[in-house]
């Protein structure tokens, strides 16, 4: 009794009682016509869509820089990339290796411009983070119409020019990773082992890097800043390339995100996106300066497992069809939940 409940305290009870619904959810389901398989697959796949996305939370929680609102500046590093590598003729999993080399450049340029500009506003990183991702994107939908695509699939047909708002990935890098390694039991249950061992891969290389002498340095200024600048640690340096990596990692997440999706959502798509992402890591159990893989998984679990199983049991218990509204109730719900999680908790 005493190691349950020494686990419970750790684990925490707001975790606990999520994770009891998200039970619940999957053991109602078949009895109310939900398929269980479809269910978990749909779950599966949304943790292998999301997770590098929230995965992007953690350099910065390390290094001190708060959760990172600004992440729509680490997507649009990833949809340059994306469209570039459609712009360009690769297709297949060339494409999505090219859309990854593409997107590298711009991640590290725009991640040291916020990091740049987060070292002059310390203490209210959060919420000029906010601002940096929002004006960011609205900066993008005047782009999008100038840059000078011109590949037929991506630009408007009756201009000739501009991009368009949704770009198909077909015929390029569609389901690269999902296809790949992909496990079928029985019809309805598919498992898209390739988004999950990349998200594995991606993680283990954070874990490693956290372990290093960087990234134990980068742990020590989010701890204590007064210790780590009398070490010698440069903490304007290690807290920009946290913000690089934050931001390099969510080019590679919305990659991952569109090759499972199957479209690039250009112009307003990326506005709220951070959102989800920092939702999903408060409700596995960080806070604004503490963050791990674990907490990573178990909140993309509970997040897009809720997410995909509310709306479809409450559509079979009512009988009606009310899944967008559901969706929009449960998703804003648990973002204003976790929201009201992040209290700053020490190391």
């Amino acid at each position: 009794m005493t190691k349950i409940r020494k686990f419970m305290k750790s684990f925490g009870w707001p975790r606990i009682i999520i994770g009891l619904f998200l039970l619940s959810l999957f053991i109602i389901a078949p009895f109310v016509g939900v398929n269980l398989g479809t269910s978990l697959s749909d779950t599966l796949i949304r943790f292998g869509m999301n997770s590098v996305l929230v995965l992007a939370m953690v350099p910065m929680i390390h290094s001190g820089c708060g959760l990172n609102f600004g992440l729509p500046l680490g997507i649009i590093a990833g949809l340059l990339g994306g469209t570039l590598s459609i712009q360009f003729g690769f297709t297949g999993g060339l494409s999505f290796l090219m859309a990854i080399i593409l997107a590298t450049p711009f991640g590290l340029l725009f991640g040291w411009g916020y990091g740049s500009l987060l070292n002059r506003v310390k203490g209210g990183e959060m919420m000029i983070a906010t601002y940096v991702g929002f004006s960011s994107v609205a900066f993008m939908c005047m782009m999008w119409l100038i840059l000078p695509y011109n590949h037929p699939t991506m630009i408007w047909g009756y201009a000739g020019s501009g991009l368009r708002t949704t770009i198909s990935t077909e015929g390029f890098y569609l389901h690269t990773l999902n296809n790949f390694l992909q496990i079928q039991i029985g019809e309805k249950l598919i498992i898209p082992t390739g988004m999950i061992l990349f998200f594995a891969l991606m993680a283990f290389l954070v874990w490693a890097f956290l372990h290093t002498k960087t990234g134990t340095a980068m742990t020590a200024v989010g701890s204590n800043p007064v210790f780590a600048r009398a070490s010698g640690i440069n903490i304007d340096r290690t807290r920009t390339l946290s913000v690089m990596m934050s931001t390099w990692l969510g080019a590679i997440g919305i990659l991952v995100y569109q090759q499972s999706f199957g479209f690039i959502q250009l112009y307003m798509g990326p506005f709220y996106m951070a959102l989800p992402a920092v939702s999903a890591i408060l409700i596995g159990g960080a806070s604004v300066n503490k963050a791990s893989i674990t907490n990573v998984v178990i909140g993309t679990l509970f997040f897009q497992g809720i997410l995909t199983m509310t709306p479809s049991v409450m559509n079979s218990i009512i009988h009606t069809d009310m899944s967008e509204v559901i969706r929009i109730v449960v998703s804003n719900g648990m973002i204003l939940y976790a929201l009201t999680r992040k209290s700053e908790v020490s190391r």
